[in-house]
């Protein structure tokens, strides 16, 4: 399998009046097109920091990140936020739809950011509200729609712009168990189905039990890293 995530030595530091905390501490790794991978570790342990570094929303302090073959620290803010909207999708613990749009209307805004023609919007907004079983609530605002409904607009948002990988943190932290499990066994189907790569952050256990590779951090370091 192509790599498409590689840290070599990441690390990342916070630094404020009073102190300097590594939140990445010198993170080596890989990740493969098409593997569906838990970040895990207990709060303060890097998971989400990692995650936006490789996301692109926050710069290492030292080492490198080469995603899609690019050293993406060296890029500049408009040519990071270019990268991002064609090569990663995003799901956020918080959901971040837009509230004055509809379902099918946020779908659609990436790609309409991509200038992607109209005839192609309409038609991949519709299967992918389909495929994660919203085919019949594209016209409702997020504030008509359950957590777990918000979230799988915010799965199909994601994969919108057909991104090479999903970054996915907490996805589930803020569900019911029933909605947790539809949306999981969503992510797992396309992941499955369609080669779509997941990466997680979370303290879910039932993304463990699905996940095919753990990637375990403590203090900023990977201490283990096992496949099923």
């Amino acid at each position: 399998m192509n790599t498409i995530i590689e840290a070599k030595d990441l690390v990342k530091i916070f630094k404020d009046s009073a102190q300097e905390v590594c939140a990445v501490n010198n993170v080596t790794m890989k990740i493969c097109e098409s593997e569906f991978t838990a970040i895990v570790g207990p709060s303060g342990s890097g998971k989400t920091t990692l995650l936006n570094l490789i996301g692109g929303l926050d710069t290492p302090t030292s080492g490198s990140l080469i995603v899609e073959g690019k050293d993406i620290a060296l890029l500049k803010e408009k040519e990071m936020t270019s990268f991002r909207l064609h090569h990663i999708g995003f799901v956020f613990q918080a959901y971040n739809l837009i509230p004055v749009l509809t379902a099918k209307e946020n779908v659609a805004f990436v790609m309409e950011l991509q200038g992607r023609k109209r005839d192609d919007i309409e038609k991949r907004t519709v299967e992918l509200l389909e495929a994660v079983g919203l085919g019949d609530r594209m016209n409702s605002r997020p504030a008509k729609l359950s957590g777990g409904q918000q979230q799988r607009v915010a799965v199909a948002r994601a994969l919108a712009s057909k991104p090479k990988f999903v970054l996915a943190d907490e996805p589930t932290a803020n569900l019911d168990s029933k909605s947790a499990e539809n949306l999981l066994d969503i992510m797992e189907r396309l992941n499955e189905q369609e080669g779509v790569t997941f990466v997680f952050s979370t303290h879910d256990p039932r993304i463990v039990a699905k996940a095919r590779r753990i990637i375990t951090l403590e203090d900023g370091k990977v201490v283990s890293d096992a496949r099923k």
